[in-house]
This record gives structure tokens, sequence and C-alpha cells, in this order.
């Protein structure tokens, strides 16, 4: 960093190339930390792919909805339980020695899924997974926050949010690989073990968060560490403003000692919390996990029935959210949090109204079932309750019966036949009778729209609902808070995603897949709303600014938020300029 020359509130994303290319100890912190966020991503992704060959070898699992729920979303029970202790583990025991854990409980999770026998201890594997998720979610980008200048922070924690969604794309190539290979899924989440295994190794050698070791009163190696990480002549700045930001947090109370009621009665702990977790919620109940999650199984809802191509098709989803991820790096620092929210939201509820019809009119549009046909080309394979029912049927009534459809060979969206599901009933219609076999969704002409619903609303939700939520987290809350409230913000995240990820099929069972998309477009806009009125922007600001901006603006629970406040804006000016002055021109204030 040394002879780079520093710009403020300008060219952020340049300044952070030419700052990381003169010092790449800063780089090496972030991607060694940034490892969290893949293994996020890998699990992410590579079950969605992997549940369709559960579903092969498992019977058991096939046909039950609820157990191929509980096996995506045990992970994020455990991720539940991670996130909260990674909170205390943060705060007692250090950002590294929490990541260190977490890569240990990973690895060991995906040796019991590799190696299950049943779908009880491939479940139990999904627990220990989550833990080291939880933990990984939240101490990532707080380790990436405190130990990154404040005018590159935010690009450099875009990282995690990189490498999550490179994690993902990662699995959907692993997915593909391993299709034709003996065990398939077996491999598919063993391979998930090597990022955790990875980011073990580099972070035994890699430093402390600074900020935490000054907490911990060990000012001499956190001194060590802002000098390898600031040039010579700032490092004293940096070190005197850390020195009374601690000093500051250090007049009401000790870490250890935490007034838990402050995070209701401080208004700006309270505010920040209300901001954190409402977003962490909203970025879950916009449904992005189910997309994540599901993604090859929408897919074949869509009308696309081969394994093969619903992982191939899933792969452009999750290459575009990787590149909303760069997206994202490139514009945090330049654009800010709010506008890309803002943004970001906007798109995602377009996507989901498009989907939501695109699905309404495949629905409506199902191929029906011939009767004569499947009473002549399938005697004895007929579907019970089909054989039984007086009125017509179509394809999807054919599927809700937890039946086959076999499609007209000579063109899908002809009326076909509604057979048993099992093995001998799809070796006829694929092989013998060679026709299309679907049992997860209906050959649609519109097929093609929801792929493209899918890839917008990746396109839209990547870059800034992916990224800001995390980043905000690990930026509005006071430092002798910060573990704790990420902490809860992180469990917030891994509730609502549970609750997603174990209610997903299901809905899509009870009140079909259009009604479920237009269910989180009302979510997205509702989450619009709450983005515009209370998330404040934290672009280029320290810690210590961000505080005084909450402790002075503040409005929660209350309607004056329309109107200014000319004396706390007042106020606001005079903090931030004193900062400034202390600082002698430091360029991180």
């Amino acid at each position: 960093m040394e002879g780079v020359p520093v710009k403020v509130d300008a060219e952020e994303f340049t300044n952070c190339f030419a700052l990381l290319w003169a010092n790449p100890f800063i780089l090496r912190l972030a991607l060694s930390a940034g490892i969290g966020g893949l293994l996020f991503g890998y699990d992410t992704g590579v079950i969605s792919g992997a549940i369709l060959y559960i579903r092969d070898d498992f019977k058991s699992v096939d046909r039950d909805t609820t157990l191929q729920e509980l096996i995506v979303s045990m992970a994020i029970a455990g991720a539940i339980i991670g996130a909260a202790i990674g909170g205390w583990l943060n705060d007692r025991y250090g950002r590294r020695t929490a990541l260190l854990i977490a890569d240990f409980l990973f690895f060991i999770g995906a040796i019991l899924m590799a190696a299950s026998p049943n779908p009880g201890i491939l479940i139990v594997g999904r627990l220990f997974v989550g833990f080291g998720v939880g933990m990984a979610s939240m101490t990532a980008p707080l380790y990436i926050s405190e130990a990154s200048p404040a005018k590159i922070r935010g690009a450099l924690t875009s990282t995690n949010a990189f490498l999550i969604t490179g994690g993902q794309f990662l699995s959907y190539c692993i997915n593909i690989a391993f299709t034709k290979v003996p065990g398939t899924w077996r491999w598919m989440l063993g391979v998930a073990g090597l990022p955790a295994l990875l980011q073990f190794l580099l972070m035994i050698f890699l430093p402390e968060s600074p900020r935490w070791l000054y907490r911990k009163k060990r000012e001499e190696e956190a001194v060590a560490i802002l000098k390898k990480i600031y040039p010579p002549e700032d490092v004293e700045s940096e070190v005197q403003a850390l020195k009374e930001s601690v000093e500051a947090e250090m007049e009401i109370g000790t870490l250890a000692n935490i007034q838990l009621s402050n995070l209701w009665t401080v208004k700006e702990i309270r505010y920040g919390l209300f901001v954190g977790v409402g977003l962490q919620v909203f970025q879950q109940f916009v449904g992005i996990n189910t997309v994540m999650y599901y993604s090859p199984t929408i897919v074949q809802l869509a009308g696309f029935a081969s394994n093969t191509v619903a992982l191939l098709l899933s792969l452009i989803t999750s290459g575009l959210n990787a590149v909303g991820s760069i997206i994202s790096i490139f514009l945090i620092d330049r654009t800010g949090r709010k506008k890309l929210v803002l943004f970001s939201l906007s798109g995602c509820i377009l996507a989901l109204a498009m989907l939501a019809v695109v699905f309404h009119i495949a629905s409506d549009q199902a191929p029906m079932v011939s009767r004569a046909a499947t009473t002549s080309q399938f005697a004895g394979y007929t579907c019970p309750e089909y054989a039984s029912a007086t009125s017509s049927w179509d394809c999807t009534k054919c599927l809700q019966a937890e039946c086959g459809f076999c499609a007209n060979r000579a063109d899908q969206l002809l009326p076909g036949t509604c057979i048993i599901s099992n093995s001998t009933t799809k070796r006829l219609c694929s092989k013998v009778n060679n026709s299309p076999w679907f049992t997860r969704g209906c050959p649609s002409h519109t097929g093609y729209l929801a792929i493209i619903g899918l890839a917008l609303y990746i396109i839209f939700f990547s870059p800034g609902m992916g990224t800001v939520p995390w980043i905000v987290n690990s930026e509005i809350y006071p430092l002798k808070y910060r573990g704790i409230c990420g902490g809860i913000a992180a469990t917030a995240c891994w509730i609502s995603n549970l609750i997603v990820a174990q209610t997903f099929l299901t809905l899509v069972n009870a009140i079909g897949t259009s009604l479920t998309f237009m269910l989180f477009g009302c979510i997205a806009v509702a989450g619009l709303f709450f983005a515009l009125v209370f998330l404040p922007e934290t672009k280029g600001l320290s810690f210590e600014e961000v505080e005084l901006m909450l402790q002075s603006r503040v409005r929660l629970f209350s309607f004056k938020f329309w109107k200014k406040n000319p004396s706390a804006k007042q106020s606001y000016k005079k903090e931030m300029t004193s900062i400034k002055n202390k600082s002698s021109g430091n360029s991180e204030t």
C-alpha cells in the first residue's frame, strides 16, 4: 500500500486494485476467510443436484416430499445452531478460532454424508455440515471487514459473497461431472470436505482480527497486524482511532459483561438489529434458496424431465449468480448499499411476477391423459386413481396422484398416458415406447420462459440482496456488540432459510408453483418498502462514523422518519468534522 495515492469518496474500486497489488497480504486475508463463503455456496448448490439421485437410490425419499425437504433443510437447522454459537465463539475466542472450528465440523459432515448407508445417517451428516456453514457464514465477513481499510471494506467483504456464488457454480459443475459415475451423489457430497480442509490449513497461518485483539488488551499483536495492513504513515493514526473506539466502549462495560438489555434499550443497537435482521429475513423470504436448493427440481417442474438436462440448465442460473457477485464487488463501494438493494428487489419483483405467470400458463395448458392409450399401451400399469376416475385428467392431476406421465412421442403436448410410477414403467415409457417420462413436472411450451425468469431473478438478486445484507451486518453494530448482534442476524437468516427450504415443495403441492412464486413476489414488495424507509447508507464510513450516524439520526418505530431533523444533521456533520480533524488526514476516516 505504500506510495499508493489515496482519494476520498472516489474511484474506490480502482483504489482497491491498487492497494491489493501493493500489499497482497490484505487479499490473502480476504480470500482465505472468504472460503467460508465457498463452504456455504458449495453446500447450497451441491444438494440441489444430489437430491435428484438420492431420490433414485432411496425409494423412501422418492415420493416423500417432506423427507426430501428434511434432507435439504437439516443443514440449515444446523446452521441456525452454528450461527447462534458462532456469535459467542467470535466474541470469546476470536474470529480465526471460530473459522477453524467451523472447518472441522464441515469436514466431518462431508465424510458422514458420503458414507451414509441410509437417509438417517445422511441427515446427521447434513446437520454437521450445517454447524460449520452457520459459523462460517457470520464469521467470514466479520473477519474480512475488521481486517480491511474502510475505503475498500465493501469490495473486500464482497469477495465472501463472490465465493458463495462461486461455490454454488463449482458445485453444479461437480454435480454434472459425477452424473455418470457410480455413487453419483456420494461423490458430490463428499467433495464438499475439500474447501473446509483448505481453509483450515490456510487460517492456521493467518493472524486474528486486529480489532478483536485490541479489545482483548493484546495491543502489541494488534499493532503488528495493522502494520501489515496499512502503510507506515497511516499506522499511528489507525492505532489511535482504534484505541479511542475501544476505550469508548470500555466505559459501558467489558466484553464478558454485555448488557443484553442494551440490545433493545440503546437506540443505535436496536436500530442496527432491526435493519440487520430485517435484511436477512427478506433476503430469504423472497425465495432465493428455493432457486438455489431446488433449481434442478424447478427446471423439471417447468417441463424438462431429464436429470442431466435439469442440472445443465441450472448451471446457467448458478453462473449468473457468480457473475452478479462480481458486479456487486464493482458497485458496492461506488453506488452504495441502499441503491443496490432497491434495484435488486425491484428486479426480483418483476422476475417473480414473470415466473408466476409462466407456471400458471403451463398449468392451464398441461397435456391431457388419453384413457384409450393408457389402457392399450400400458395394460396392467394404469394409475389406480385414474382407473377409477369418472372425469377427464390432465398431466398435472396425474402427477398429483403420485403417478407418472408418459408423454406422446410425436408431440409432448398431445394427450399421453397416466401410469404407475416405478423403475419398470419408466423403462417401458422411455426405452420400449420411446417416449419422454415425467414425474416432477408436465410438458410445456413455456418451459424456456421459466428458465429466462429464473435467470432474470438471479441477475437482479445477486448484486444487491445477495451481498448487501451480509455487508451491512458487518458494519452497522458497535464493536462490543458486533459478535452477538451478528450472531442474532445470522440466526434469523438461517431460521428464515429453514422455513423456506422446508416448505417450498409442500407449498408447490398445496397451492401450485405459480401461486408459490406470487407469494415470494408479494414479500419482495414488502422488502422494497422496508429498505426504502429504514436502510441507512454506510458506504465509505468507518465503524465509528456509522455508530455516530445512528446515534444522531435514528427514529425507529416512529413515522417521523418522513421528516428531516436539521439539528441532528448539523450535529452529525460536526461529529464527522471532529473525527476527520483528529485523524489528521487519515485515509480510512
